[in-house]
């Protein structure tokens, strides 16, 4: 086999075999060629080539997020790092395991005026759960740092960076290894089964008329046993809300919460006040629900997570460091059902909002609103639904989704800037079936998330183009003058076609139902290349459609 001969790189490479690192995501440069030739020619990996680091970073994020094992990130020196750095504020706040091996000048050429060259050590301080700053020679010292950082990334589900400083020549090989690099042994915790204090737990959830559950953003589909899914439904005393993103279903739950309060005043709050509050998953998509649980704080706010709790509402009381089905399965058998009209009153509103919302829909024309409930009802069972971030997400919430599609969205940092990237990187790891549902200005901005050679012949992207960012027609304080569509919206006249024919992607519009409804059958039949469907709909319509529809359901 060939080997770089730069001792260090062959360190690194030896060591992330035998942790069982398997995808590496490579950027093409030079500093980083001893990293380069030592995975693309060791069998043990399965090696990506994309040139543009942002994307190739959302990429291996989006592999990480499917395949729940770290991947490896590999980029020059200089600013190439810098590009990594949105995806691994993403992995940090999402929770998801990401490597990023940087090649580096030797500390002697940084500040000098040497070319390629920034302060690397260190640069993801604020958003990585380790960083190891490698010296140039292989040294147990560096093989401790590089088996550390390895193994937090894994342990605590985010990212982590690797520094390596190499010195030229940097493409010799050769064909035996010069080092025995020292590979430690992950010693894994073994999560809690068992609730602290579980006699004061129980005490307050039997004391509890009112007991509401909020379900962020889950990764792990399934991860909750229907055991314990069907004991919340059959508890009158529980209300429980789920964010799309949470592929959690039950037909007792309410998964469009900002349909259910957002015509709430305060009277109606108080009817979904609740004294007990339980929390577990990724971060929550509606402002509403925050801005509600702000307002009436709960007295107990316990969270439900292995690793971190937010105090998202300002009302945290309890944390506890479980999994959340291993919680559940220890509190419920000791608790009891206590006679409540909490779920019923909860329940009685939400069915009639859904029914006012099947007439509003019925009704409206051609916009953002009937285009999503289009598109979601035409989705196939059994695939990954991607979904990118400001308005799509948004609409996605209130419209139901078949439990049969798993959900995903970048939450961590709900930034527009790697959602196609991701996607195309969830593709990749998961093998399913994926659709991605974009907004015009996400797609646009991470258009070089399709510059590369792996993309599913299956893959497909559905495009809301309505000129600009509708998010912001939709926010409070929007005004139709020139600042606003310059600064804010980012009005446009674009559109993805030569996009498409560039990247060798079918490519289909539409502009009506009846062109929308004939174009998705196309997309989803035609597999002889990634397609694209571009739909258009009315700029200055949207936002006025969605917020009759939150009138129009009192």
């Amino acid at each position: 086999m060939i080997y770089p001969k730069i001792a260090l790189a062959q360190s690194i490479i030896e060591i992330c075999s035998a942790k069982g690192i398997h995808n590496i995501i490579i950027s093409p440069g030079s500093r980083n060629a001893p990293l380069t030739i030592g995975f693309a020619q060791n069998p043990n990996f399965k090696c990506y080539s994309i040139a543009d680091e942002r994307c190739a970073a959302f990429f291996a994020l989006g592999i990480a997020m499917q395949t729940k094992k770290p991947t490896a990130v590999v980029c020059t020196s200089g600013s190439a790092l810098l590009n990594y750095y949105p995806a691994v504020a993403e992995a940090f706040y999402s929770q998801i395991p990401l490597i990023v091996i940087s090649a580096d000048r030797p500390q002697s050429k940084i500040d000098i005026g040497d070319g390629q060259t920034i302060r690397q050590e260190n640069v993801y301080l604020n958003h990585s759960v380790f960083n190891a700053n490698l010296t140039e020679d292989a040294s147990v010292e560096n093989d401790l740092k590089i088996n550390k950082a390895i193994e937090t990334a894994i342990l605590q589900k985010g990212p982590v960076h690797i520094n390596a400083p190499f010195e030229e020549p940097l493409y010799e090989t050769v064909s035996e290894l010069s080092v025995e690099p020292k590979i430690t042994t992950l010693e894994e915790e073994i999560p809690t089964k068992i609730i602290d204090n579980s006699e004061e737990i129980v005490s307050i959830w039997n004391s509890a008329k009112r007991k509401l559950i909020l379900i962020g953003g889950i990764n792990e589909v399934n991860s909750i046993d229907e055991e314990i899914l069907e004991n919340f439904a059959n508890d009158p005393s529980i209300v429980v809300l789920t964010e799309t993103t949470s592929n959690i279903h039950h037909p007792s739950f309410i998964n469009s919460i900002d349909t259910l309060i957002t015509p709430f005043d305060d009277s109606d709050f108080k009817e979904l006040e609740a004294p007990v509050l339980i929390t577990f998953g990724g971060m929550i998509v509606s402002k509403r629900i925050k801005a509600f649980l702000r307002k009436y704080k709960p007295a107990h706010h316990w969270h439900i997570d292995t690793l971190r709790a937010y105090d998202t509402f300002n009302a945290l009381s309890k944390h506890f460091v479980m999994e959340p089905n291993d919680f559940f399965k220890d509190l419920l058998p000791k608790t009891e059902f206590k006679a409540s009209n909490y779920f019923s009153k909860i329940d009685k509103i939400y069915s009639l909002r859904n029914k006012r919302k099947e007439e509003y829909l019925k009704k409206i024309p051609f916009s953002d609103f009937k285009v999503f409930e289009k598109v979601i009802e035409s989705l196939p069972k059994n695939i990954q639904l991607q979904i990118s971030n400001s308005s799509a997400i948004r609409y996605a919430q209130l419209i139901e989704i078949d439990p049969s599609i798993e959900v995903f969205c970048n939450r961590g940092t709900s930034g527009i800037d790697g959602s196609t990237s991701t996607a195309v990187g969830s593709a990749v790891g998961s093998g399913k079936q994926t659709v991605f549902i974009t907004g015009d200005i996400s797609f646009l901005y991470d258009s070089n998330a399709l510059w590369n050679s792996y993309i599913p012949k299956n893959f497909k992207i559905i495009i809301i183009n309505n000129g600009g960012g509708g998010i912001f027609r939709i926010l409070p304080g929007h005004e139709e003058k020139p600042v606003f569509n310059t600064y804010f919206e980012t009005s446009h006249q674009l559109t993805a076609e030569h996009l498409a024919k560039m990247y060798g992607c079918n490519y289909y519009k539409a502009s009506n139902v009846e062109d929308l409804n004939e174009n998705l059958n196309k997309l989803y039949n035609g597999n002889e290349a990634p397609g694209i469907l571009e739909v258009f709909t009315p700029t200055a319509e949207n936002d006025v459609i969605l917020k009759q529809y939150f009138k129009e359901l009192v």
